[in-house]
């Protein structure tokens, strides 16, 4: 079925230079995610941190999303979408900044607060862009229209990635984590400036970042956005909203399941590198390289899975996809070698239209409610901020179930595969029963 003369544009052309300028923010935060998800091996040999304690980037990282995505909500529904964009691009700016003074201190925390400051305002940013494309348009076509702008997404994460990769994991001191500790014992001095060196090349990159971001800022502050599924002050209900959603199984099912969905992207995405590391010797740099690799399947199968749309209903293709993303997880804890490596790489083809589907899926038919309602399925980003440190224990263990633990620890991921396939049969039986 194509898109006839007749049938509703998925971008009108009213809100075409709208629609073209709130996607950009897609791969701004996109570039955020993936340049981040590495530094979980490069804090941990730079800081000489076990991978649980390491993981604590996810943590800081997606805790802000926890912490602020309700907070957002009601900022942008007592004002509107363009003052959540500005609020958020600020906070995302002075997250970057942060990395001046944690890089002179170097010190731990000061890098999670830094990280937690900087979500803080994707908050904002996505709670507010996701519902804003939405509405961009016929209801009919909102769930394709958000797709769309969801494939530029990773335009940015590949940029993130290549970023950390060239620029970061290639100019880190290569001194091995034995080594360090060897050499923190018997000349502090000499670890300290090592350490020094390799803290000033990781906050490098987020210092430009923040200047790309503050140069958004601005674009965003003397843009003219189109104001639409905007109630106006005064009209916040947000015990009324919430007894609304609560009530809705569909958003309650969506939200749980985004919450399973980020836990097993950051996790197959995050500890790739481990794996690799663990399974094959191999280092952090060429082990980047295949999440590059898993990104670019990534955004191919997203524009395919998107045309797929035109074909199919948006649950069978989730429940599909899920079906395929948990036996390929089951694979990277069996098979053995490059074949393992692969499997792991392959599930980023599944990965790649679930956060937009279950997003559009949960918020179908919630009007002015999805401004709300988009903070609880962001809260659920918050999966990335628990699951990782769960795998990070079980990489910390020699055995695991009786498997390596790098191997046994993408159990996780396979659990949340199924949680996914779960709410897209349930959402296609429900929209079977209302059509039949």
């Amino acid at each position: 079925m194509t898109q006839s003369d007749s049938s509703p544009r998925t971008i009108p052309k009213s809100y075409l230079f709208g629609f073209i300028l709130v996607t950009t923010l897609f791969s701004l935060w996109g570039f955020a995610n993936d340049v981040t998800n590495p530094m979980v091996a490069a804090f941990k040999n730079i800081l000489l941190l076990s991978n649980t304690q390491s993981s604590l980037v996810q943590s800081a990282f997606y805790g802000g999303y926890c912490v602020m995505a309700i907070p957002a909500a009601i900022f942008i529904k007592r004002f509107t979408y363009k003052s959540g964009i500005l609020m958020g691009l600020g906070l995302y700016a002075l997250g970057c900044l942060l990395f001046i003074p944690a890089g002179n201190m170097q010190q731990f925390a000061p890098f999670l607060l830094a990280y937690f400051v900087m979500t803080c305002g994707l908050s904002f940013l996505e709670t507010g862009a996701n519902p804003y494309i939405l509405s961009m348009g016929p209801e009919e076509t909102a769930t394709r229209r958000l797709n769309l702008a969801q494939a530029f997404n990773p335009m940015g994460s590949i940029t993130g990635m290549f970023v950390a990769k060239e620029f970061i994991l290639a100019r880190l001191d290569k001194t091995d984590e034995a080594s360090r500790r060897a050499l923190l014992e018997t000349d502090p001095e000499a670890f300290a400036a090592i350490a020094k060196s390799d803290l000033e090349v990781v906050v490098g990159p987020y210092l430009i970042l923040g200047s790309v971001v503050a140069v958004a800022f601005v674009i965003f502050a003397i843009a003219r956005l189109p104001r639409t599924g905007e109630s106006g002050p005064g009209s916040l209900d947000i015990r009324g909203t919430l007894n609304r959603l609560m009530a809705n199984r569909r958003y309650r099912g969506g939200v749980v399941a985004q919450a399973f969905y980020v836990g097993a992207q950051i996790m197959c995405w995050t500890f790739i590198i481990q794996y690799a590391g663990a399974t094959m010797g191999m280092s952090k740099e060429n082990a980047q390289g295949y999440n590059i690799i898993a990104m670019i399947i990534f955004v191919s199968s997203r524009f395919i899975c998107t045309f797929l749309l035109h074909y199919t209903s948006p649950g069978k293709l989730l429940f599909g996809l899920a079906i395929g993303g948990c036996a390929l997880t089951l694979g990277a804890v069996f098979l053995p070698g490059m074949i393992g490596l692969w499997c792991l790489v392959g599930i980023s083809a599944c990965m790649s239209l679930m956060f937009p589907t279950i997003y559009g899926l949960a918020l179908d038919g919630l009007g002015d409610d999805a401004k709300l309602g988009s903070a609880g399925l962001i809260l659920a980003i918050g999966g990335g901020c628990l699951m990782p440190p769960l795998q990070a224990m079980i990489i910390d263990q020699e055995t695991f179930l009786g498997l390596m633990g790098a191997r046994a620890s993408f159990f996780l991921p396979a659990i949340c595969f199924v949680v996914i396939a779960l709410y897209g049969l349930s959402v296609t039986k429900r929209s079977a029963i209302q059509t039949s």
